[in-house]
């Protein structure tokens, strides 16, 4: 029964929210070390002082031997960041390609590896590099995760509205150029000008002036702003909101179902190690043990199958 007892507490871990199940390939020990609380804290940690070292990097007149420091402690966490890559890899054991199947594993590999040289000259790109590994903490935090995932599940219909928004826009801009092109050259004169007074009327900014102007000109200018205002400001933007806000929801309600099956595996952990702590284990026990294990490999199937779909 021990080898039930390790197959149950040690083929298993938590990571980033979510329990997962350590394949035969991996190697244990390193996989376990690179997902302790411990380890994801001390690079949390070092996230953190990288953060507060490049902040303090752009105060004006800061003294050369500080900016030296702070320098060597820029890449002393790019070194930090590049050892725990290469453990996060050697994990994977015998096959290290699968450690890319995860989206924070590509950006971690890419933003590490491009910060070392290969952009040497390009100071800008290099500087932008250091800011992007700060990124990397998103990993360590559950409600930033959360708003990553609605972002995501948001983004099929916001291209949708999004051309719908263009095409709006379009619309509107070659009437504007029609109704105060001549009048009004610095706002409606060709149809990038009128696009960049309708974006700015997205945020209502200036609205009153635009109106005023325009009431002059045209008997068309107050339904032309109305409609623009009540369809396109009001109705349109309302729907890229809600669209968010839903994804929001289903992302919320995915994390809790989340932390309620790593319930459920916990107690299940600590069932079959106290069915197990005195090495003795009875028939009855034997079949409580066989169904735990079984609803153990449901639940992870489960979650498996959601992230597939």
């Amino acid at each position: 029964m021990s080898a039930t007892k390790q197959a149950s507490s040690k083929n298993f871990v938590k990571a980033y929210g979510e329990v997962i199940e350590l394949e035969q390939y991996r190697i244990k020990w390193l996989a376990r070390t690179v997902y302790s609380s411990q380890f994801e804290l001390f690079i949390a940690f070092i996230i953190l002082v990288n953060a507060v070292s490049l902040a303090l990097l752009t105060m004006p007149d800061i003294d050369p031997e500080v900016k030296e420091t702070l320098s060597e402690l820029d890449t002393f966490a790019l070194y930090v960041y590049l050892v725990e890559l290469i453990m996060r890899i050697v994990s994977y054991g015998k096959q290290p390609w699968k450690f890319f199947r995860q989206g924070w594993n590509i950006f971690d590999f890419s933003i590490v590896v491009l910060s070392f040289g290969i952009f040497s000259g390009e100071t800008i790109i290099l500087r932008l590099l250091r800011i992007f590994r700060l990124i990397r903490i998103f990993r360590f935090l559950p409600e930033v995760r959360v708003l990553t995932s609605s972002v995501v599940k948001s983004l099929p219909p916001l291209m949708s509205v999004g051309v719908l928004i263009f095409l709006a826009l379009f619309i509107y801009g070659m009437a504007g150029v029609y109704l105060f092109g001549e009048q009004l050259p610095d706002s409606w004169g060709n149809i990038t000008l009128a696009l960049t007074s309708l974006f700015i009327l997205l945020t209502l900014e200036n609205f009153p002036n635009y109106l005023e102007e325009a009431v002059e000109i045209s008997p068309w200018a107050l339904p032309f702003y109305l409609s623009y205002i009540f369809i396109v400001v009001f109705t349109v933007l309302n729907v890229l909101i809600g669209i968010v806000l839903n994804a929001m929801d289903e992302a919320r309600e995915e994390n809790k179902e989340r932390k309620r099956k790593i319930k459920k595996l916990d107690a299940i952990v600590h069932e079959v190690d106290d069915i197990t702590s005195d090495g003795k284990v009875a028939e009855d026990e034997i079949n409580r043990l066989r169904e735990q294990l079984k609803l153990m490999e449901t639940i992870l199937h489960e979650g498996e199958k959601k992230r597939k779909d």
